[in-house]
């Protein structure tokens, strides 16, 4: 798996492999074949166009990668727009297999070697990749997010601050929320160039509860709304209870993993729903009558809430009470 031996040996093959690993890093990509061997290029324009011709004349039934933040994007857009079977997964996925096998080391060519064992022995399925303007539109939405984040931290600091510090803290406030009020400009913006997104949020936003950062979020890093089944998108958010069975042990049902930023979109939507929605305002009050705890009702709370949107984009139907509570 040395850096400097390369692809070439590879390019000539004529049997498809099984699966393709690819650790990715900021400055460089390690790849290896499952049961065969590896080499490393440059996360750059040049490394990766090398990288395609390589990949494409193995024919491999599919390439996984880890989630990176912005590392693995370049790469991953690269390989579909080649038509290559590429599947981005989840790090801890990988990781909770790699311990499985009794592999603890870890480097960047043993991550690529279990990233392509992961793909031959679980075959993750390829899904739609986000095209450029919904990375765009994640791109403002995360912006966003962290100027909310400077500015609350401000705010915070200028509540304990002494007087000498306060016009330091209170200029930068300021800046921020310029800054703040441009980036809710842009996203709007981003949006209304989509009809099909515009369309999405007015729907979004007819439910009681659900303002426009929440819809916004759903839009951004939810695009399988209203395309899967009910239970398919609880277990995609991270809101279906899991069940912890053994012998005759009945376990709590707990839940876990999922998309954080969804699910934290829609607990402040069902926060807000519980006291003007109809609907999510008697399934709590009746979960919270029947002796659940307040957290337990907010998360069937937001599985409800969740469940509504979903039949609402599939049916792309507004907002009907009477609808939604047979959803």
């Amino acid at each position: 798996m040395d850096a400097t031996d390369g692809p070439a040996p590879l390019v000539h093959a004529v049997h498809a492999v099984e699966a393709v690993g690819i650790d990715v890093s900021a400055a460089t990509l390690d790849v290896a074949v499952y049961a065969g061997r590896g080499w490393q290029v440059e996360n750059a324009a040049r490394g990766i166009a090398a990288l395609v011709v390589a990949l494409e004349a193995l024919h491999p039934a599919v390439i996984v990668l880890e989630a990176t933040g912005v590392y693995h994007q370049a790469v991953t857009s690269a390989l579909a727009a080649a038509g290559l079977p590429v599947v981005v997964v989840n790090p801890r996925q990988v990781r909770d297999f790699a311990r499985s096998t009794g592999q603890l080391a870890k480097t960047d060519r043993l991550d690529a070697a279990v990233l392509a064992q992961f793909g031959a022995v679980v075959r993750p399925p390829p899904r739609p990749l986000p095209d450029d303007a919904l990375l765009e539109l994640r791109a403002l939405l995360e912006r966003r997010r962290q100027l909310v984040e400077m500015l609350t931290a401000e705010k915070n600091r200028l509540a304990v601050a002494r007087r000498s510090v306060r016009p330091s803290l209170q200029r930068v406030m300021r800046a921020l929320e310029r800054a703040l009020a441009e980036a809710d400009d842009e996203v709007g913006q981003w949006l209304r160039r989509s009809p099909v997104w515009q369309a999405q949020d007015a729907l979004l936003r007819s439910v009681p509860g659900v303002g426009p950062q929440t819809a916004r979020c759903l839009i951004a890093q939810l695009p399988e709304l209203g395309r899967l089944s009910r239970r398919e998108i609880a277990a995609l958010v991270g809101v279906a209870p899991l069940a912890r069975d053994s012998g005759r042990l009945r376990g709590r049902r707990t839940c876990w993993g999922g998309r954080a930023p969804v699910r934290a979109a829609l607990y402040m939507a069902v926060i807000s729903g519980i006291r003007c929605n109809p609907v999510l305002r008697a399934c709590y009050q009746r979960l919270r009558a029947a002796g659940k705890p307040a957290q337990l009702a907010l998360t069937a709370c937001i599985r409800r809430l969740l469940t509504i949107l979903n039949a609402m984009l599939k049916t792309q139907q507004r907002w009907q009470p009477g609808l939604a509570t047979t959803a």
